[in-house]
């Protein structure tokens, strides 16, 4: 019963939403849904087209009504508390004047369209008190301050520039500054007959309109900054990573994902038994887990649960990248759907060779840096001394690509911090002993290694990234290594069934879209690239709640790996 209440909360918002919009686009609409105006009911000089009617909740005609019904249809969807507190402190007001209306004042009562506003208001409060215990998730508590600064300039900026625009295309004579004020304000509410009361002005449409979007974009940004979810600031402490890493001592070689926990931007959750733990970053109000869960798998469920359970807290959309096919399918046990990114390159030491026509190709590669003058160097981090550490860091800033760092998922996002000294470090000189490209991976339990950076100097060898890779294949047993997990290529499945003889149009047709996209982004490339190295190849999973937020975890996916960068309101970079 609760939740078909909260359900019909969300419906109602739904639906004035659209009326709100159609009454902007359409006049005839426009000139049948008048303006409510709680302090003024009843005007003389024009008893039915201001007073006479009143409207259902939110019913008013303008942009500003449209954003605030969608904003709350949004907010109260992910059942947030501030939300119902709004409604109902909007709603039930307005409800108790349209009943004093109708009780008191015949010129209402006579009106049955009246009565029907009253009623659907009336079961808006209704719904509202029924599903009110399912509105407990929580928001920021700096948002109303927030909003308060967002709102002021907001309205400032907006005004001024709306009362500028009136001021200019006014087409009657004698209107003073404080009534061009007033009716800029009045058209940001409404584009209807709420402002004509508002003497010696009168605007073109087209100015209406504008004045009205403009106030109902300023809006939108108040109605964020109050309703936004927690940011997730509480980022991995010293006594998670130290809990972390003994989980990853012990059951570290379970996920090549692993080490990438330790993450210091991510923050953590742990079961009830503290034996398993998830770590997760909230980005755009999508809770984003990376990989497996850390620890013994008997303790995942409880994990989930306490991860879930807080994103629910805060309505966070919970989301999980790069999931394996056993935590997929531990997940799925939770309500998470799985969709398949993609594939990870694993290499087994043992298995890989040079020899054979298939390798001929990196075999020819790797000569022909070597015959170059090029030589590798593999130590450990902490077998690294630090002013050697530094210039290597000074080296692979230089290289990146971009401004920005980027990598969630499968990047730790530090090189050369002391708690990292079993990372191995790959560095690779020309012939003139110079730096010119390095590679880092992260331990993946005590026999396993998993890329982590890559960094090339642009002018170097062409190949010179396959002829490392080789090299730490064929020297890895040295350290003790016996697999080595490489970059993961998206849709890789896609790329080989889509080649291969019958494969049907769908499918030719996604592999045909793909490498249209492979253009401006990795993505047939990092598929060839490892498939050189002949890998077994370990699907890679995306778990969602819904169908409808892949859209908003592919956002935050991006934002989180950091291939796009957005403005965020009321958080500093």
């Amino acid at each position: 019963m609760r939740a078909a209440a909260a359900s019909v909360t969300v419906w109602y918002l739904r639906l004035i939403a659209v009326l709100n919009v159609l009454a902007v686009l359409s006049l005839p609409f426009r000139e049948e849904v008048h303006e409510h105006n709680t302090s003024k009911l009843f005007n003389q000089q024009h008893p039915h087209h201001v007073g006479a009617f009143f409207t259902p909740y939110l019913a008013t005609g303008g942009l500003v009504s449209a954003a605030l019904a969608i904003f709350l249809m949004l907010v109260m969807r992910r059942r947030k508390r501030a939300a119902w507190l709004t409604n109902i402190a909007l709603a039930g007001p307005l409800l108790a004047v349209y009943v004093v209306g109708l009780v008191t004042q015949d010129r209402y009562a006579d009106h049955v369209f009246n009565w029907v506003s009253a009623g659907l208001t009336g079961l808006f409060v209704a719904a509202l008190l029924i599903g009110r215990r399912e509105f407990n998730a929580v928001g920021d508590p700096s948002n109303p301050k927030l909003a308060l600064a967002v709102g002021a300039g907001g309205l400032l900026a907006t005004g001024g520039l709306g009362t500028l625009l009136v001021h200019a295309t006014n087409r009657l004579p004698g209107a003073g500054l404080t009534d061009e004020i007033v009716y800029t304000y009045l058209r940001g509410i409404s584009v209807g007959m709420f402002a004509d009361r508002i003497e010696h002005v009168h605007a073109p449409r087209w100015t209406d309109i504008t004045v009205n979007v403009s106030l109902a974009v300023a809006f939108c940004l108040v109605l964020y900054a109050c309703f936004r979810s927690p940011r997730g600031k509480q980022l991995l402490t010293a006594a998670d990573e130290e809990r972390l890493r003994a989980l990853l001592d012990k059951h570290g070689a379970r996920d090549s994902l692993g080490y990438f926990a330790l993450r210091r931007d991510k923050a953590a959750v742990f079961s009830p038994s503290g034996k398993a733990a998830i770590t997760y970053r909230v980005v755009g109000a999508v809770s984003l887990a990376s990989g497996d869960p850390i620890g013994d798998p008997e303790a995942w469920p409880g994990a989930i649960d306490a991860w879930l359970a807080e994103a629910r807290r805060h309505a966070w959309i919970p989301a999980v990248m790069g999931a394996s096919e056993e935590a997929g399918t531990v997940y799925a046990r939770h309500g998470l759907d799985a969709l398949e990114l993609g594939d990870e390159a694993i290499v087994d030491i043992a298995d890989f060779t040079l020899e054979g026509r298939p390798m001929r190709v990196v075999r020819q590669a790797h000569n022909r840096v070597k015959r170059a003058g090029y030589t590798v160097r593999i130590r450990r981090h902490e077998d690294i001394p630090a002013e050697e550490m530094a210039h290597l860091i000074d080296r692979a800033d230089h290289w990146r690509d971009g401004a920005t760092e980027r990598g969630f998922s499968m990047a730790l996002g530090r090189l050369g911090d002391p708690g990292d000294g079993r990372c191995v470090m790959l560095e690779c000189r020309d012939g003139d002993d110079q730096p010119r490209a390095l590679l880092s991976f992260v331990p993946w339990g005590e026999r396993g290694l998993s890329l982590d950076l890559m960094r090339r100097d642009r002018d170097c060898e062409n190949g010179l990234m396959e002829y490392m890779v080789v090299e730490l294949l064929l020297h890895a047993g040295d350290l003790g290594v016996q697999r080595v997990s490489l970059n993961f290529a998206m849709f890789r499945s896609v790329f080989e069934r889509g080649a291969r003889l019958g494969a049907g149009p769908v499918l030719r047709l996604w592999r045909s879209v793909l490498t249209f996209f492979s253009r401006w982004w990795q993505i047939e490339s990092l598929y060839r690239a490892n498939a050189k190295y002949r890998p077994v190849w370990e699907p890679r999973f995306l778990l969602f709640a819904k169908s409808s937020d892949i859209p908003r975890i592919g956002l935050a996916s991006a934002r989180a790996e950091g291939f796009l960068t957005l403005p965020v309101i009321g958080e500093r970079s």
